[in-house]
């Protein structure tokens, strides 16, 4: 069991399904994500990069993309939900709509690949040197 499988398991039930649901969408678009966790929180990592964290706090529960670029791509759908510049809170009665759950991981996935070139490339260019 990963990390965010016992996160989820430790919590009542209707915010329990609410992450599982996330979860679920979250190994949709990018099969590959492994669980751990990043900045204290359990989060979905791909190639050593934190992708998605969840956090339940009294009241609300959040998603934590690790990027305010991700955020800043899906705010304009995400009216009647509290955001911040790292975090989108939500309840259990007032999901985030899976729409915009894959395209946040979509966004994050694709800075995480872009990440991985750049460094790549310029692994190759400093070893040309």
């Amino acid at each position: 069991m990963g990390q965010i499988d016992q996160f989820i398991a430790g919590l009542e039930a209707p915010d329990a399904a609410a992450f599982a649901h996330v979860a679920g969408l979250v190994v949709e678009v990018a099969p590959d994500v492994e669980q751990g966790r990043c900045y204290g929180v359990p989060a979905f990592r791909l190639a050593g990069r934190p992708l998605l964290g969840l956090v339940a706090a009294k009241g609300h529960l959040s998603l934590f993309p690790f990027s305010p670029e991700a955020i800043e791509r899906v705010s304009s759908r995400l009216e009647g939900f509290s955001l911040s510049r790292g975090t989108i809170r939500f309840t259990a009665q007032h999901p985030v709509p899976d729409d915009v759950v894959r395209d946040l991981v979509a966004a994050r996935l694709d800075e995480i690949v872009h990440d991985l070139v750049r460094s790549r490339l310029d692994e190759s260019v400093a070893s040309a040197s």
